[in-house]
């Protein structure tokens, strides 16, 4: 016989671990006991050696599916240690708190199969229960308040469990066993309604909320928001991490005050469908497509839209939708139902005739979601967002937005990594003399922050936060702080280096720099684009397809980022490595008259570009020159001439849309770089649906660069400018600019690679969310032997800027580690 101790570490907290761990204890005849704690999953086992190891392989071949075992270290116990008692049979104690917080806890779950079934089985005891769950579904990281994972220790600890609950808790065998948001609707949360309008025929409407306590009152619920919804109302929705904003996604009324009352008068908007079927008839979905729709996680899915003659978007019985929807853009964000109370609205509306539902996130634009009931009937209903609200008694204790991913050539690539993705850890390179942990801040757009943690066995892990949104404002500073003490105070992480993002100006940075001086903390300040173009080394460095001093050429093409020489960047080429970075090509620079003005609008940076380039005088330019007046006209070319607030920018993003603006496409931008969005959408309806890897008639014509590391857009832009003058669609030549950049950067990323003696292209930087790009960039490198990197962990945009600083940061402090540890030898071989 054999006593010993199981530690296991990974995903191990509100999967059903101690469950499951139970049933294969009883299988393979072990005796002892086992429990949560802090840092994982403990187990002590008696029992023969042969048992003890099909027991300790079972632990990680046969674990839940929402577990992730990452390590299960076993260690023999003296027989003095062992209690007899531990001999009668296996059980579950109570959980321990004693250990520092070092295991991982699973993100929400979809409801699964199991509990769908129940959902809408009119003998089952749940049968439309709004929150119904088991182990293998349902909130985790949204209602946890510390660890371990127990229910006192959750949002659900208000609730205490009827007995039929009890009993399903208690009960080994049960699927609910230790399910900690276990509840039903005698004891569990309940669904709440309120609208702006006051009585609704609802007992306790108006003033005060009804309540769902029972089967029939939640039914009632439900069918009025249906019925709201149907007649153009728009709803705000309680989520997991937040809430929604619902409305008729077929209903152009709707849609068109949605976006009205949201401020948000462009950006296409996300729908919810009841089935796969319905997806499949608004959109192509392919294999991996139907993976990450219908996973545990349902994602927004960046889908490419059915087109039917040119103008109509879906199958001939799809889902009818709305025109304001996504406008004429070729992807269309669809999500399929994550939680009971999604499915039964979906199954609600469908005996209503809508079969889509537009749910966007509950919010003014640029601020963040709303998670509690009574600021969100401030800031939704009361505030003239929202008819009505639909709310729930369960707190959310951390903010998430929905997620968002596409596929790209069969990859599956984050856009948004947020409910369901974070905050599981990823890995980084082992370095030596790394620091215990550092706290990157992450940039101001498509925030996130990271915190890393080395383990003892040499392996980095880096906790990077759900996405937080813009931080240019006190709301979004404040989610951003929340976001940073809540995985500091739930994982027990204190920091003992900063990084943060060059920029002067960022809020980010700012309080990185103030809290290193306070704290007298090592602060390691970022280039943005060498953390885009780390980001994807130390996700292949981690993955073992580098070792850490390796580098690569890093072609980090994006909007704006603080460069080393006073400038913004954004056209960059950099041979980069880990700790340091040369950049050896860029695009030509050219003023931004007004800075930000000019991203706001495109036609003011064309004017700009075009007058450097002396292309003013062009007859093609006659179209923009048309839509700006003589007096803005005249103070762009004064702002330039005296250089006032005009910085230099080498952006490709703003290159993007300058084209935009100079073909006609889109001019002035209502959300984030919508006039690059528009010029990708003309290039696809140019393309036609045909392959990306395009014949010998799509030149296009090439930035030059004269043997320099300066690429030149001048021929480009004097093609599209001949284009124009010719009468060519502006569709054509929008395809046209695409290609010419993807070969243009492509033939220089060959040259700097031969010269170098690099085989490795990494790809980061929100322009490469332009799928289109991504892809023709893509096969024209592999066509000249290049292998070519983009993440798979964390978005190429700047939800990746974190993760990159954080692996920098330690590179670089390893590095002065190392060589302090040299300077210390040197100094005492000396005084020998």
């Amino acid at each position: 016989m054999r006593h010993v101790h199981i530690h296991v570490t990974g995903i191990v907290q509100g999967v059903g671990m101690r469950p499951f761990v139970y049933r294969e204890a009883m299988a393979h005849g072990i005796c002892g006991w086992v429990l949560n704690a802090g840092d994982g999953v403990h187990i002590e086992a008696h029992a023969s050696v042969e048992a003890l190891d099909d027991f300790v392989a079972a632990l990680s071949k046969h674990a839940p599916a929402a577990a992730r075992v990452e390590h299960v270290a076993v260690a023999d116990l003296k027989p003095d240690t062992w209690d007899a008692d531990d001999e009668q049979g296996f059980r579950i104690v109570a959980s321990q708190d004693q250990t520092a917080h070092t295991t991982l806890i699973s993100p929400d779950i979809a409801t699964c199969d199991d509990c769908l079934r129940e959902l809408f089985d009119p003998a089952d005891r749940r049968y439309h229960y709004p929150f119904i769950n088991c182990t293998n579904c349902g909130p985790r990281f949204t209602i946890i308040r510390s660890l371990p994972y127990d229910r006192a220790a959750t949002s659900m600890d208000c609730f205490p469990m009827c007995p039929e609950c009890a009993a399903e808790y208690g009960n080994p065998l049960d699927r609910r066993f230790h399910a900690q948001p276990d509840a039903c609707f005698d004891c569990g949360p309940h669904i709440t309604w309120r609208e702006a309008a006051g009585d609704m025929g609802l007992e306790g409407s108006g003033a005060t909320p009804a309540v769902g306590s029972t089967r029939e009152t939640s039914d009632a619920i439900i069918d009025r928001c249906v019925e709201l919804l149907a007649s153009g109302g728009i709803v705000a929705i309680k989520g997991l991490g937040g809430f929604h904003l619902a409305c008729n996604a077929a209903n152009e009324q709707a849609v068109v005050e949605l976006r009205r009352r949201k401020r948000r008068s462009n950006k296409p908007l996300a729908v919810m469908v009841r089935s796969l079927a319905d997806v499949e008839r608004l959109c192509h979905v392919d294999d991996a497509e139907r993976g990450v729709l219908a996973g545990s996680i349902r994602p927004i899915v960046l889908l490419r839209r059915r087109v039917v003659d040119n103008d109509t978007y879906g199958a001939p019985n799809a889902p009818e939708l709305a025109p304001s929807v996504a406008h004429d853009l070729p992807e269309l964000g669809v999500m399929l139902p994550y939680t009971p109370l999604q499915h039964l609205l979906l199954a609600a509306a469908a005996s209503h005739d809508m079969h889509a539902l537009v749910m966007t996130s509950g919010n003014l634009s640029e601020e963040p979601i709303e998670t509690d009931d009574a600021l969100a009937w401030e800031h939704l209903v009361a505030a003239g967002i929202a008819d009505a609200l639909l709310g729930n008694d369960r707190a959310i204790l951390s903010r998430y937005d929905d997620s968002v991913a596409r596929v790209v050539d069969g990859t599956v690539m984050p856009v948004r990594r947020a409910r369901g993705y974070a905050p599981q850890p990823l890995s980084l390179p082992a370095l030596d003399g790394a620091a215990p942990c550092v706290l990157a801040c992450g940039p101001q757009q498509k925030a996130t922050i990271a915190l890393t943690r080395e383990g003892t066995n040499g392996e980095a892990t880096c906790f990077v936060s759900q996405h937080i949104g813009d931080v240019e404002n006190g709301e979004t500073f404040d989610a951003w702080n929340a976001a940073r003490t809540r995985l500091e105070d739930l994982f027990d992480l204190t920091p003992a280096a900063l990084a943060c993002d060059l920029h002067p100006s960022y809020l980010s940075s700012q309080w990185a720099r103030e809290q290193a001086r306070k704290c007298n903390l090592p602060l390691v300040e970022v280039q943005h684009h060498h953390a885009h173009i780390a980001s994807v080394m130390a996700e292949a460095i981690a993955a073992g397809q580098f070792t850490t001093d390796a580098r690569v050429l890093g072609i980090a093409f994006d909007g704006t980022g603080a460069g080393t020489d006073g400038t913004i960047w954004g056209g960059e080429f950099l041979v980069a490595g880990l700790a340091d970075f040369e950049r050896v090509a860029h695009l030509r620079t050219w003023a931004l008259p007004g800075g930000a003005a000019s991203v706001r609008d495109a036609r003011r940076n064309a004017f700009a570009l075009l007058s450097e380039l002396g292309l003013l005088e062009h007859p093609g330019v006659a179209g923009l020159l048309g839509t700006l007046d003589e007096r803005t006209r005249s103070i762009t070319a004064t702002m330039i001439e005296r250089n006032i607030n005009s910085p230099r920018t080498s952006s490709m993003g703003r290159l993007f849309d300058a084209a935009a603006a100079v073909l006609g496409i889109c001019g002035q931008a209502t959300y984030e770089g919508e006039p690059a969005i528009e010029l990708e959408a003309a290039a696809w309806r140019a393309l036609g649906g045909k392959t990306v890897r395009l014949d010998g008639n799509h030149t296009g014509a090439f930035m030059s660069t004269d043997g320099s590391p300066i690429l030149n857009p001048q021929p480009l832009i004097e093609a599209l400018l001949d284009g124009i003058e010719a009468g060519a669609p502006a569709d054509r030549l929008a395809l046209d600019f695409h290609v010419a950049i993807a070969r243009s950067s492509a033939r220089i990323a060959r040259k700097i690679c031969a010269r170098e003696g690099l085989d490795t292209v990494a790809l980061s930087g929100g322009v490469f969310m332009n799928r289109l790009l991504l892809q023709l960039l893509t096969h024209e490198l592999k066509d000249a032997g290049l292998a070519v990197l983009v993440p798979h962990a964390v978005p190429v945009n700047d939800g990746c800027i974190a993760y990159g600083q954080a692996a920098i940061a330690r590179a670089r402090l390893a590095q002065t580690a190392r060589v302090g540890c040299f300077a210390s030898l040197r100094a005492a071989v000396s005084q020998a």
